[in-house]
């Protein structure tokens, strides 16, 4: 089974715009926002994918991702209903070769910015950049498939 291992951050400033090496418009949406099964349909660039998850244990839940048309990704989204997000996610240089993805959403989640870091164990040393601020890993009410039904 394919593994996520993964520590969510708020931010305290926006200083990671300048440390960003890359960022990119995201549109996703959800076609199952059940805790044990989530599937989410993601788009970027030219690029779509459909991912399932299941229920977060601590840091870690299986997830499996593929890369599908962007065409019908396109036809699929209106099947998410209004379980959408619009985001800008930010990539910066971590420790460790480790990169954080820096979430800044928009629409009615305007203001909320939420970084992460995928790790590869529950264990590994990483480094905080001054941006970090409250760890809320494991807080449902920032999963990214919970705030797209609110």
């Amino acid at each position: 089974m394919a593994k996520e291992i993964e520590r969510k951050f708020l931010t305290t400033s926006d200083s990671y715009k300048t440390a960003a090496f890359a960022h990119t418009e995201i549109i996703q949406g959800y076609l199952s926002t059940s805790p044990d099964a989530t599937v989410r349909l993601r788009l970027h660039d030219d690029k779509a994918y459909i991912t399932v998850k299941t229920r977060t244990d601590g840091c870690t839940r299986g997830e499996w991702e593929y890369e599908i048309p962007h065409e019908e990704a396109l036809e699929m989204l209106p099947a998410c209903g209004t379980h959408l997000i619009e985001k800008t996610r930010w990539l910066v240089a971590g420790s460790n070769g480790l990169t954080w993805e820096v979430d800044e959403f928009h629409g009615r989640h305007a203001g909320l910015v939420v970084a992460e870091i995928e790790l590869p164990s529950e264990d590994s040393p990483f480094e905080r950049p001054d941006f970090i601020g409250a760890e809320v890993t494991g807080q449902p009410q920032y999963y990214n498939s919970v705030l797209s039904g609110v």
